[in-house]
């Protein structure tokens, strides 16, 4: 029986006063399975295209920051001992920041890794050409 799963897109937002940004990962919790993940991919090239001046290292290091408190444990710091459920909704507080996640979505799946690969490969990764 398919389990009940929460996701949010984590977008870069280069200059928070034009609102304009690109999906950078997704952040996926998943309470039955006990299953709390997140992929990013950093197209730095789609970044720079948005803002030439944006600080790369910086948003590379927030989504380090991002992964480990997803992770959990002592090296994400106080956020890394909360509960996978606390985590995910840290994680996804509104926040006006450069990086921030979007919305909270929900959906079913029998696989939750399967699932947020699947997000990524529809929300984050470089889109193909439409067919049909």
């Amino acid at each position: 029986m398919p389990d009940l799963f929460e996701y949010a897109m984590v977008r870069v937002v280069p200059r928070i006063e034009r609102g304009e940004c690109v999906n950078v990962g997704v952040l996926l919790w998943c309470q039955r399975a006990a299953f709390l993940g997140s992929r990013c991919v950093l197209d730095r090239e789609r970044l720079v295209s948005l803002d030439p001046f944006l600080d790369l290292a910086a948003v590379a290091a927030h989504l380090a920051a991002l992964r480990r408190v997803c992770a959990g444990g002592p090296e994400a710091g106080p956020a890394g001992q909360l509960s996978g459920g606390e985590r995910f909704r840290w994680l996804t507080a509104p926040r006006s920041t450069v990086v921030q996640a979007s919305a909270v979505h929900s959906g079913l799946t029998e696989d939750p890794a399967a699932e947020l690969d699947r997000l990524v490969a529809l929300l984050v990764d470089r889109p193909g050409p439409l067919t049909g």
